[in-house]
């Protein structure tokens, strides 16, 4: 899967994914101090399923109606690099063929996905 990890994510995040066979455009790594609607395009624009903990891309989804490719939305209370690693891992053992096109939530007991 394509993957673009927003910069709050991390390189850690980015490289774990790459370790798992996905293709991976890290903002940290390859263009730090990109701002959110610049990434949403670029996402959207190349297909990448961004990944991010940065709940303003909610924001620009459902009230601003900007599209995008699909979108993880980490909201967790352990924001540690080994806790998002984990949760992904989870949602991408049960989940990753509906991440395209999705806006999805995920918590560390939970994944819900939104209405885009």
């Amino acid at each position: 899967m394509r993957f673009l990890v927003d910069e709050c994510t991390g390189p850690v995040v980015a490289k774990w994914l790459r370790d798992q066979s996905h293709e991976v455009f890290s903002i940290y790594e390859e263009k730090r101090g990109m701002a959110d609607d610049g990434i949403l395009d670029k996402a959207y624009s190349e297909k990448w399923i961004l990944i991010t903990n940065d709940k303003d891309f909610g924001e620009k989804i459902y009230r601003e109606n900007q599209p995008h490719h699909g979108v993880v939305f980490l909201r967790l209370q352990d924001e540690r690099a080994a806790s998002k690693i984990n949760a992904i891992e989870k949602l991408l053992n049960r989940y990753k063929d509906h991440l395209i096109n999705n806006f999805v939530v995920v918590t560390e007991t939970l994944v819900r996905f939104g209405r885009t």
